[in-house]
């Protein structure tokens, strides 16, 4: 059986955490950022958890993630 491939670009937006969880990267931080506050600009900084529904089919792109 070969091994599976990784889906190179989901490999670049997932992390895993030390519980492995899978986390992202906000949105909503690319541009028009001197309307947002400084508040909203930092916490869209922080990671978020991928949503239970959504897991399986992320492990399925990011196998050895």
């Amino acid at each position: 059986m070969p091994k599976m491939k990784t889906k190179r670009g989901a490999a670049k937006r997932f992390k895993r955490t030390g519980s492995g969880k899978l986390v992202r990267a906000s949105g909503w931080k690319q541009h028009k950022l001197e309307k947002k506050n400084p508040k909203r600009r930092r916490a869209l900084r922080a990671g978020k958890l991928i949503d239970k529904a959504d897991v399986a089919r992320i492990r399925v792109l990011v196998p050895y993630l």
